[in-house]
């Protein structure tokens, strides 16, 4: 194979340089398709094997210790047990157009279950934490075929979620479980029995997959809302290893710490596929991966010992590994940090740069986008805060949508408006049309629901959200049915929910309730209300909080952003009480800011000139961890 990107037939020898747009417009001379090399994930996989066939593809670690014995598999039997379950699947009657969901914790048949089902027909990969009707409304809306799921191993839900949902599912033809001994007179196989028997060296149902063949279903669009299936096709998911082994300069026998789900596109393909196209080798931090406390707490152990190039993860974890003593550890082997999924407060970035002497690359992206869109060139001067430019042949606009969805027009440089993007990365629909439904803006751009800023440099920055959801930890959460069981309360007029800044998650799910005239509540009533009616546990209000009146819109709805300021505002003083108890006059104030979208304004009064840069830099301190910008005021 010629060239040093598996999945690019174009690059010779180096790695191009994008140092400016000029750059990559050149790169972009060559049309996308006269580049890529794979027209499918199997390809992809099947390339990235050749490059060091027996080096490790995947390193599992029981109990993500250093010191942990890994099953080891080589690039050469993971392409081999890929070919083995897509014709284990293809022997159960699963074609093109049928669906193989799996409920799996990280464990490396998850892996072989995900790209064996994409090279058969469509994978559908689901979060096995979900309560199980959420599981059983995704995989009857998926029209699965086959489920794989964890069997009966103890300490796990799976198996028993899956007895519970199994009866709902109408299209359902077999079930395969993975460390179990199967039941087949009740439809129920052993996982290795059946693969076992299946050949290695070929897929026996001679299919030539295509780019424009559905590779897999995502579930988005929020854990308590109705299921939004984003439909990949093989060409979108490629797409995204090479665009990620492209700009992180990926060469093969490199390790990465993994610890991501399968059911994120952040897990599944920025990391998973990309690596294994690219000839490298995933380190999976056990089954539960990084929300294994044992991850985070050996983190700097496991550098040594695996010598990874990027600490690469969600914002929460970035954060946490900076509580972690480095001691004596070498991890001279990092070139970089990086993180996406929501985004990183630039004090925790500007902290990983001092402490650890690491440029930090944030990306952005969405599971309809088949995750990286934008990234932090490694190129390009760095911007702590901004999510960079978007990977070559994407497209990002800043637009002004009227009420009917219609772009009105283009937003000029440092203008905050709507997040639109294009490119081949860019799915072309939910599989329920009716989701699809103001999802895209003149043709093929899909609205993000966030809102951002293009600065005079193209840099992207996002500034806010025009969408509802509550991100917690990287999941969605739709305010809708929470709100709707606030509303059946007797004594509620109003209800709304938002999200509140938090330090670790990111966002909290927060209640604001305007009581009907005349009405009252004992304090915790209404939290209990929304608990005892709420099946998803991350979903309930961590308080809810009667104001008067409920702000509204001109046209009469709750006007969220705020509710949103008030949110951030009670959590800034609360935080900031440190100062007030010591006698410091300290006040918060939240509201829109025109770069930042929003902004939390401290006002210190009476402060002496001397004492205000230690009281400034204490302020700083306490709301460092938190996304949103703050400025200090005096009086």
């Amino acid at each position: 194979m010629a060239g040093i990107h598996a999945l690019d037939r174009a690059i010779g020898g180096d790695y191009p340089v994008f140092a400016t747009d000029a750059d990559i417009r050149a790169f972009e001379r060559t049309p996308y398709g006269d580049r890529i090399a794979a027209q499918s994930t199997y390809d992809a996989i099947r390339l990235g094997a050749a490059r060091k066939p027996d080096a490790p593809a995947i390193q599992f670690l029981p109990n993500a210790d250093p010191a942990d014995t890994p099953v080891v598999i080589s690039h050469r039997d993971f392409i081999a047990r890929v070919t083995q379950a897509a014709n284990m699947f293809h022997a159960l009657g699963v074609g093109g157009n049928d669906v193989v969901s799996f409920l799996l914790p990280l464990l490396p048949e998850a892996f072989i279950t995900l790209f064996g089902a994409e090279a058969a027909g469509i994978a559908n990969p689901v979060n096995p934490l979900l309560e199980p009707h959420q599981i059983a409304e995704i995989l009857e809306a998926a029209g699965t075929t086959v489920l794989v799921a964890l069997g009966p191993v103890p300490g796990t839900e799976i198996w028993t979620k899956v007895e519970q949902v199994r009866g709902q599912l109408k299209h359902l033809k077999a079930i395969v479980q993975v460390h179990g001994p199967g039941d087949p007179a009740n439809g129920v196989h052993s996982f290795n029995d059946l693969i076992k028997v299946q050949p290695s060296d070929r897929l026996i149902s001679d299919r030539r997959i295509a780019g424009a063949d559905t590779a897999a279903y995502f579930h988005t669009g929020g854990t308590t809302g109705t299921p939004k299936l984003v439909r990949h096709t093989h060409a979108n998911q490629v797409y995204q290893a090479w665009a990620c082994n492209l700009l992180l300069k990926a060469t093969p026998g490199k390790n990465l710490l993994f610890g991501m789900p399968l059911f994120h596109v952040g897990g599944s393909l920025t990391q998973a596929l990309s690596t294994f196209a690219a000839g490298n080798c995933l380190v999976v931090l056990s089954p539960s991966g990084w929300r294994n406390p044992s991850a985070v707490r050996n983190i700097w152990g496991l550098v040594e010992r695996f010598r990874p190039e990027t600490l690469s993860s969600v914002p929460t974890v970035l954060a946490a590994t900076l509580a972690i003593p480095p001691g004596d550890a070498d991890l001279s082997s990092l070139r970089y940090a990086a993180g996406g999924g929501s985004a990183i407060p630039v004090a925790v970035g500007r902290a990983i740069e001092e402490k650890f002497k690491l440029p930090v690359i944030e990306v952005y992206g969405m599971t309809e986008t088949s995750s990286v869109h934008t990234i932090a060139y490694p190129d390009r001067p760095l911007r702590l805060g901004s999510v960079g430019h978007p990977v070559p042949y994407s497209r990002v606009r800043i637009v002004r949508l009227d009420a009917d969805n219609r772009v009105e027009r283009d937003c000029a440089p440092d203008e905050i408006g709507v997040v639109v993007m294009a490119g081949p990365g860019v799915f072309d629909g939910y599989l329920n049309p009716a989701h699809n439904a103001n999802a895209f803006v003149d043709g093929d751009w899909v609205n993000s629901g966030d809102l951002g800023r293009l600065d005079r440099d193209g840099y992207l920055w996002i500034t806010g959200r025009a969408k509802d959801l509550v991100i917690r930890g990287g999941h969605n959460i739709d305010p809708g049915p929470i709100e709707d069981i606030m509303f059946r309360h007797p004594a509620v007029g109003f209800a709304a929910v938002v999200g509140q800044p938090d330090p670790y998650a990111g966002e909290l799910p927060v209640g604001y309730v305007q009581l009907k005239p005349g009405a009252s509540v004992e304090p915790g009533e209404l939290e209990a209300w929304v608990r005892e009616r709420t099946p998803e546990r991350a979903a309930v209000p961590v308080q809810v909080i009667a104001i008067d009146p409920m702000p509204l819109t001109g046209v009469g709805k709750v006007f969220k952003p705020q509710l949103r300021w008030d949110a951030a505002a009670r959590v800034f003083t609360t935080v900031l009480a440190p100062l007030v108890d010591r006698g410091v006059d300290c006040r918060v104030q939240v509201g829109p800011h025109g770069s930042h979208g929003s902004i939390a304004t401290v006002t210190l009064a009476g402060v002496p000139q001397d004492a205000r840069e230690a009281v400034a830099r204490e302020v700083d301190t306490l709301l460092a961890p938190f996304v949103m910008r703050h400025q200090i005021e005096y009086a």
